[in-house]
Parts: structure tokens; C-alpha cells; sequence
């Protein structure tokens, strides 16, 4: 994981495993495009599926590893109509890239697998 200071992601005090997980998750298109639509506002999961036209399955999968890293936050709530709901956001980070941060993070790649999830991802209660 990235480490936090002062509640944003800062990379010149993580590891090269760390800096390259970010850009590991960072490389997929589909998780900028999430990155994107949850900018500025936070939505729960159905409604980003409907919006950005991927399954929940899938999707659940990408926010997974997006808040593996840290780049994403997710909160449960509870609506008006007693319905469960998973919030997302994009999480406070600032990403500094320079020759000295990125020493070392293609031998990590090497070595450290993508952030786990599950293989299967489920429907969260209520997202429907």
C-alpha cells in the first residue's frame, strides 16, 4: 500500500512494491474509467454499473483492487427506504512519480502479484 500523510497518498515515503501495485491497478482502463466517473461525487455500486455499462460482478472486482491501494473508499449506508448501499469514492491521494520513486518498483512487479480479491465477487445486500 501507498503510504498516507496527512490523509493523501504520498510516493515519495512508500516502497517500490507499493508504487508499483498503484500502477499496476493504474494500467487497467476500465479502473481509470471508474476513477473518472467517481470524481468529484460519490455513487453506490448499481448506479455506477448502469453508468459506466459494466456488470456488478465485474465491477466489484476493479473497486476491490482500487481500494486495495487505496485509491478508492467505500462506506455502507442505509437508505430512506431501509435498503443497504455501498458507497464509493475516490480517495484524497497525490501520486509523485520521478526516477528515485520508481527505482526498484519493476523488479517488485516482478515479485508481487496484483492486490488480492476474491475470484468470484458477489453482489453486495441491496445494490440491486
Amino acid at each position: 500500500m501507498i503510504a498516507e500523510q496527512d490523509g493523501n497518498l504520498d510516493t515519495p515515503g512508500a516502497g517500490p512494491a507499493d508504487i508499483a501495485s498503484v500502477l499496476a491497478v493504474l494500467a487497467n482502463p476500465v479502473r481509470l474509467r471508474i476513477l473518472e466517473a467517481l470524481a468529484g461525487r460519490r455513487e453506490y455500486v448499481s448506479e455506477l454499473a448502469r453508468r459506466l455499462d459494466i456488470g456488478r460482478p465485474l465491477l466489484h472486482m476493479h473497486l476491490r483492487r482500487l481500494e486495495a491501494v487505496r485509491l478508492v473508499h467505500s462506506a455502507m449506508e442505509i437508505s430512506p427506504q431501509g435498503k443497504a448501499m455501498r458507497f464509493y469514492e475516490v480517495a484524497p491521494f497525490d501520486i509523485h512519480l520521478t526516477p528515485a520513486t520508481l527505482a526498484g518498483a519493476g523488479s517488485a512487479v516482478a515479485r508481487e502479484p496484483e492486490p488480492s480479491v476474491a475470484a468470484e465477487p458477489t453482489a453486495e445486500a441491496g445494490d440491486a
